[in-house]
Order: structure tokens, then sequence, then C-alpha cells
């Protein structure tokens, strides 16, 4: 397992999110300074509650959209609403926390002199035409639909850091995360394995929505070993990554793992795909496997293990 320097001062926007929050005890773990920001939009204290007290971890209410001023080494630019429930709620909103969001924090990082690193996301190559996707495929995106707020707001970021690397030598690290799942994922958030967890621990039908074919979703240990990695390589490469699952497994598969491992006794009932809703998206981790020497290690049976102890555990519920 990758470590960290000891006693970085790192910044890590969207700390108190779902992925954010797993981020931050790596980093404590490794013995960094971490300042959380967030604007609790989608994230929770409950989240990183566990860390407050902790000398090595500070907390602090802030919206990305709105410029920071603080001394840091290393920037990770996690901060915004990663599900469809939540960033299509506020759609202005959304796109403002990508861009302004990704500005600010560049002119930070220019400032400071810091690295920095940006999550983008899968959905940049929207409803590919090509299997799986490596990095160098441009995408097929429809720039005025639903979720366009989230997939063009991702796009665009990493437009300006690739602009401020080549314009200002900034040093960056850009990841295109595939879908992940684990603990502190918010049951309502409409991504498949929350939403399949959710349904058959309250013994309702769980939702499969168009005819059940492939997907994938890494364990979130696993992608956050990745981004580790990945900031630790050499400053020659920037990215873009794709971190993500590649096994394939059927919607269908999943539902039954969910309803054998819940021990529930949910049916299964199919509902049309969502508005924009890819059909199949697959990563090409080639690049990762060479780069970072990383792939999913977390079987699948395990993490939904780990991942329906948490949702039974119920504290996200308080």
């Amino acid at each position: 397992m990758k470590k960290i320097t000891n006693h970085k001062r790192v910044l890590v926007t969207g700390g108190a999110g779902f992925l954010g929050s797993h981020f931050c005890d790596r980093l404590v773990a490794d013995g960094c300074d971490v300042l959380c920001a967030d604007n609790f939009f989608s994230g929770t204290k409950d989240n990183i509650a566990h860390l407050i007290g902790n000398p090595r971890f500070e907390l602090l209410r802030h919206d990305v959209t709105i410029p920071l001023y603080v001394e840091v080494d290393e920037i990770y630019n996690l901060a915004c609403p990663a599900s469809p429930i939540h960033y299509q709620y506020d759609p202005v909103q959304t796109t403002k926390t990508s861009v302004h969001g990704a500005i600010n924090m560049l002119g930070l990082a220019k400032r400071t002199k810091a690295k920095i690193f940006h999550a983008s996301t899968s959905e940049v190559y929207g409803d590919p035409s090509v299997h799986p996707q490596t990095e160098g495929y441009w995408g097929h995106v429809n720039p005025i639909g639903l979720r366009s707020c989230y997939d063009e707001g991702k796009r665009c970021a990493e437009t300006l850091l690739f602009d401020y690397h080549r314009q200002y030598k900034l040093r960056i690290k850009v990841a295109r995360i595939f879908n992940t799942y684990g603990p502190r994922m918010h049951p309502n958030d409409g991504r498949v394995v929350s939403n399949f967890i959710d349904q058959a621990l309250k013994g309702a039908p769980i939702t499969v929505y168009g005819d059940g074919n492939q997907t994938r979703s890494c364990y979130v240990d696993d992608l956050i070993e990745a981004l580790v990695r990945l900031m630790a390589t050499s400053d020659d490469f920037t990215g873009p990554v794709n971190l993500g699952n590649p096994e394939e497994f059927t919607i269908l598969e999943l539902a039954r793992k969910v309803i054998a491992n819940t021990g529930s006794r949910s049916e299964i009932v199919f509902k049309p795909l969502p508005s924009d809703d890819p059909m199949q998206r697959q990563p090409d981790i080639s690049l990762a496997r060479q780069m970072l020497q990383w792939e999913p290690v977390v079987a699948l049976n395990e993490g939904l293990r780990r991942t329906i102890s948490y949702f039974r555990d119920g504290d996200f519920r308080r």
C-alpha cells in the first residue's frame, strides 16, 4: 500500500462526502495535516465526525464557488454532487460548482504552488459508442440534457486544469472515476448499489431500470488507493486516467447478490431508463495498471458485505 509523505498540508474539498470522507481518513492516517472543506449539500458531518478532535484534522464549512485563502501543499478537489438526484436538484449550481470551483482551486494552487488533484468522472464519456473507453476517447455527450450540468461541468473543469497546466505550469492530476460504492453512500442518492441495498433491507421491491444488462462498480477502498498512487507519480504524468472496475456483472446479478446477502424477500421490478442514462460504460484501466501499478482487488461479494453492514447499522439515518 502506497503511503503519503508525512506532514503535508492538504486541502480536501467535498471532504465530508462519500469519497472525500474516506480520503480524509486515509490522509490523516498517513500523517498529513488535513483541511476538509464542504458546504454539506450532499456531504454530512456524520461522515467525518470520528475525525473531529484529531489534531491533524480541521473542518471548514465552505462552498468552492467562493474563493478560499489558505496555505496548502496539495489540493484534492472532490467538491460536486455526484448522483443525479443531487446534481439535478439545482443544475445551475452544479455547473458553477464544477467550473467556478475548479477556477478557484486552480487559483489557489497557482498562488501556493500546490499540486492539485481533480476528481473527474466517467460521465465525460457520455453515452459512449466505443467499448471499453480509453482516456483517448472524446465522448458522446448531450450538451443540453438533464445530466448536462454534471457531464459538461466536469468536461469544462478538465479543460481548465489542462489550460492552467500548459499556461502556468501547474502540477495537475486528473482521474476519471467510474462507479464506486461502499460505506457512507447516501441511501437515497439514486445509485444502483445503494438503491438495491436500501430497498432490500426495507423489504421493498428492487427497481431495475432498463433490461438489467452489464454494469460494473469499484469498492471505495480500491479507489482511494488509486488516488494516493496517482498523486505520488511523477509530475510529468498528469492523467487523465480511468479509475474503476472493468469486470462486468449484470444489474440482475447484482440485485440477486444483494437479496442473498441481506436475506431479503424483495421482488425485482423493471422500469424504463431515465433520460440520457448511458446504456453501457466500461473503463479500460490499462493506463492505471501501467502508471499506478493498480487494479481493483476487493471482490464484489466482500464489498457488498461491508456496505450492507454499514447500511444495516443505520448510523446515517440519524
